[in-house]
Formats: structure tokens, C-alpha cells, sequence
């Protein structure tokens, strides 16, 4: 199954259970600069219990794994769960919506595109920098810090600069964004 085939039978199975989602992480980046390799699909998703159990059962019949219990419980703690295909190795992690002002407001902003001709929802430019500066800080990841540096390379005439500063301060991430800008070349 080629990853275009896997988002196709990922993006059903949420509009199936009406579940509104964004698409983010590196996958999304590639919408927006030059893509790296993944393995992993990054979507963050509003859904109640009700949902969370037909996005299993319709993950389920596509041919994935995802444990149940554990998808109820990210529901329930705002957490994060996962399926895999295992016929090729696809990872999707679905990240409940936190419910903050930020994540409503990002979540409020996204937008159709198509990702390997899958149309689907997908996060700003400006939601992903800021979405891999507080990963970057999480986890002190090069590659977070890298995947920053390039959009902002690749993206600085379009970048909503006074948006990405306004949430940078809100959030405690000047340290990651003042990194970010003196890596990037101009």
C-alpha cells in the first residue's frame, strides 16, 4: 500500500465518523518545503468517545492495528494514540485536540489541500513552525529544529510573522524561535 492509498483510507475512515482533523508534522511541512522521509502520519483530531470508536472499527477494517482502549483513553486525557498499517509500516498518530486557545485557534485556520493527490485538511505555514518549535523544545530535536529552519527558508514571504510572534510569546517559545532565525539563511 503506497502512502498516497493510506491517507485515502485514513481520510474516510474520519469523514466517515464525521471527525474533523488537521494534518500536521512532517508530512504537512512537505506541503510547504522541500519533503523528508517519513514514516509517520501526524493528524490532530476533535472527537468525542462516540467517534473514537468508529475511527477504530473503520481503522480496523482498512487492515490497521490500533488498540482500542488506548484510543479512548488519549480521547478522555486529550492524549495522542496510534495505528499502524502493517503491510508496509505506516504510522498514524491522531493527537486529540488540546483545549487551549492556541490549539482552537490553529485548528480554526486550516485549510483543503492535496498531500500525493489525497485532498485533505491540513495546517497553516505558520501553525506547523510554531507546532515544531514546541516539539523542538519537548524533545531538543535537531530534526524539529532543521524542519523549522527550512519552512522559514522556504516559506519567509508568505510567513504571518505577527501571528507565529504572537503564539511564540504565549506559548514560552522564544528561545526556539530566536534559534530558528539565526539559522535561517536568507
Amino acid at each position: 500500500m503506497s502512502l498516497s492509498e493510506f491517507l485515502g483510507d485514513v481520510t474516510t475512515v474520519l469523514d466517515n465518523a464525521r471527525v474533523s482533523y488537521i494534518l500536521t508534522g512532517s508530512l504537512a511541512a512537505a506541503y510547504y518545503a522541500a519533503p523528508r522521509a517519513t514514516q509517520d502520519v501526524d493528524l490532530v483530531i476533535e472527537v468525542t468517545e462516540a467517534q473514537v470508536e468508529a475511527i477504530v472499527r473503520g481503522l480496523l477494517s482498512a487492515g490497521c492495528y490500533v488498540d482500542r482502549e488506548a484510543a479512548l483513553v488519549a480521547c478522555r486525557v486529550r492524549g495522542q494514540f496510534n495505528a499502524i498499517d502493517p503491510r508496509l509500516g505506516w504510522k498514524l498518530d491522531l493527537i486529540v485536540r488540546k483545549d487551549r486557545p492556541y490549539s482552537v485557534e490553529e485548528f480554526s485556520r486550516r485549510h483543503r489541500g492535496a498531500i500525493l493527490g489525497v485532498d485533505m485538511w491540513l495546517a497553516t505555514l505558520e501553525d506547523i513552525v510554531i507546532s515544531k518549535l514546541e516539539w523542538s523544545r519537548l524533545g531538543e530535536s535537531e530534526r524539529q529544529r532543521r524542519d523549522v529552519v527550512h519552512l522559514l527558508e522556504r516559506g519567509w514571504q508568505d510567513l504571518d510573522r505577527e501571528y507565529v510572534e504572537r503564539w511564540v510569546a504565549e506559548l514560552g517559545l522564544e528561545a526556539e524561535w530566536k534559534r530558528a532565525l539565526s539559522t535561517r539563511t536568507p
